[in-house]
């Protein structure tokens, strides 16, 4: 998986890739073209063997400002309708890439957490936050809905309808402590200890049974459109599949043996 990426930082060491926005003088805005090259780097992710997780990491004490207002926002309000839909497309495709790319992320959040940089969070699978975490859905107050990069389908599934409807209405901001107690945020910990903090998380799961957690991450997305009579015969399906791979008999014998296993995605 290359890490020689142009509008965001990159790096890769041992089955963990580590991304971050790269313009903290600005508490790192989206751009067009940060948008299109982090669609671009989760759509490869999903055929990478040598990275297990990702950790999307803050940069100078800030996650993102979302959509940079001069590069972004300032455009916006010049284009016409098609131009405008071939936008909102991509920066949904950023959002169904990281859904897709088979690879649990953690997301590292700290400071200002808002806009596209608050769905960049929410469309993680795992979010560790400091206290001065500040995350803001704030569409409505630029005079826009909610309803963006897939707010209104994965907020509510994690926080709840109300609690996510609140945030959507009024784009104020959720403090770390709200998150934690809302289930937004698994974790909250001290700034000089997130990093150290999601990497040890990110290092539990890249010594996991990767194929496995790939089916998980998998069934993850694909079951929210099920009945419970379609995700349990998926979940069949998908189990049988593990089944049938090396790690389940790794764990096995080593179980057995009294030895912990050691995993190779297989």
């Amino acid at each position: 998986m290359r890490s020689d990426v142009t509008h965001f930082n990159c790096e890769i060491e041992n089955g963990i890739a580590t991304v971050s926005l790269d313009r903290p003088d600005r508490k790192n805005p989206l751009t067009f073209d940060s948008y299109a090259e982090l669609r671009d780097w989760f759509r490869d992710l999903h055929y990478a063997d040598d990275v297990k997780a990702v950790v999307f990491a803050p940069n100078g004490g800030n996650f993102s400002s979302g959509g940079d207002v001069h590069d972004i926002i300032g455009p916006l309000t010049k284009m016409n309708m098609k131009e405008l839909l071939t936008f909102t497309r991509m920066t949904g495709d950023l959002v169904k890439a990281m859904v897709n790319c088979g690879k649990p992320i953690i997301a590292a959040v700290d400071g200002i957490c808002a806009g596209a940089g608050a769905i960049i969070a929410m469309a993680s699978d795992l979010r560790i936050a400091t206290p001065e975490a500040k995350t803001a859905f704030l569409f409505n107050r630029v005079g826009l809905a909610g309803c963006d990069m897939g707010a209104c389908a994965i907020l509510p599934r994690i926080i709840g309808q109300g609690r996510a409807a609140e945030l959507l209405y009024l784009g104020r901001s959720m403090s770390a402590e709200e998150g934690q107690a809302w289930g937004y945020f698994n974790k909250v910990v001290a700034a000089d200890e997130l990093m150290e903090s999601a990497r040890a998380l990110a290092r539990r799961i890249a010594d996991g049974p990767n194929f496995a957690n790939m089916m998980t991450k998998t069934m993850l997305a694909q079951e929210w459109c099920m009945s419970i009579e379609q995700a349990i015969e998926a979940e069949a399906q998908a189990q049988a599949i593990c089944m049938q791979g090396q790690d389940f008999h790794r764990a096995y014998h080593a179980f057995v043996a009294k030895e912990k296993p050691v995993f190779e995605g297989d």
